[in-house]
């Protein structure tokens, strides 16, 4: 692909682009001609970066004044190159029963992947409106399909699906289009931070509580593994991403990988119990072998 001069090429602002899937989808911004921001969270995250032509910056969505500062980078751009588009991707994982999980990691949650969403696309409308750019959020599976163990995670994507939802009829008049990327597993570190906390939750919750979810707890690590194995290269997802921040008339949403796309259409054609009882079913394959036998001795009786 020919090299652009700095003057003809558009910003395009890549969040969560410190390894993974962010990361990928920066790179693969820049191979395509653009100037690439992409956001880091420490200077050294973003050396890998500078190598493929992209720009870092440091940026925590959920810091005003990091916001403040990329604002302040694309209005004060030497070249006034306009902004193409706006790859919401930073997000923080979290797994564990809707009980057990405290209220604060909802928030904390919440505050990344919704509200710190949020405030960079407000931050950035303005240049978005005046150069018709477009707004691509990355959601996820769970942003349609909610499953036993997913539900703080889920929760805060089906968020991002509703808000992408309003802004996309908001913005049409403007020319500014909004699209969501859905990827179901990827392998990327994400599922691994993901379920960084689980064994401290394990050790926190009650008697009870280790009744009702403990084989769940010890399923949910080896459910996520299989899922992610099975998923996308983090370089394919950011072809996908690319392809929903560039195509001329895009699709609304775009799913990453075929077992996203098959739940996702299952979900919406099955009744909420047969799915249900679908989800349960390859969730339970991951149980420990004791509650595998009394799972199914339940389901016979019931």
């Amino acid at each position: 692909m020919s090299k652009k001069s700095p003057q003809t090429q558009e910003i395009v602002v890549v969040t969560g682009a410190s390894t993974g899937m962010g990361a990928a989808t920066a790179r693969e911004m820049a191979r395509r001609g653009f100037h690439v921001l992409a956001g880091v969270r420490r200077d050294s995250d973003g050396e890998a970066l500078l190598a493929a032509g992209v720009e870092p910056v440091i940026l925590d969505i959920t810091d005003q004044e990091h916001i403040a500062a990329l604002v302040a980078r694309i209005d004060g751009d030497p070249h006034r190159r306009a902004v193409r588009a706006l790859i919401n991707n930073a997000g923080l994982p979290c797994a564990g029963p809707v009980e057990v999980v405290p209220l604060d990691e909802w928030r904390r949650v919440f505050e990344v992947n919704v509200f710190g969403t949020v405030a960079l696309t407000q931050a950035l409308l303005p240049a978005l409106v005046r150069s018709k750019g477009r707004v691509v959020n990355i959601s996820s599976m769970n942003g349609k399909v909610s499953m036993a163990g997913y539900g703080v995670y889920a929760s805060s994507k089906h968020a991002v699906e509703a808000l992408s939802d309003a802004l996309r009829n908001e913005l049409a008049p403007y020319g500014v289009q909004v699209v969501i990327v859905e990827p179901g597993g990827v392998k990327t570190e994400m599922a691994r931070v993901g379920l960084s906390g689980l064994s401290d939750l394990t050790t926190r919750m009650t008697a009870e509580q280790n009744e009702r979810y403990g084989a769940l707890m010890q399923a949910i690590p080896s459910h996520v593994a299989a899922f992610t194995e099975a998923g996308a290269t983090s370089d394919t997802a950011a072809q996908k991403i690319a392809k929903a921040a560039t195509a001329r008339k895009p699709r609304t949403r775009y799913t990453i990988g075929a077992l996203t796309a098959f739940l996702i259409r299952a979900s919406n054609l099955l009744p909420d119990r047969v799915f249900d009882r679908m989800t349960m079913s390859d969730l339970r394959k991951h149980y420990p072998d004791k509650a595998k036998s009394a799972s199914a001795t339940a389901g016979r009786h019931a």
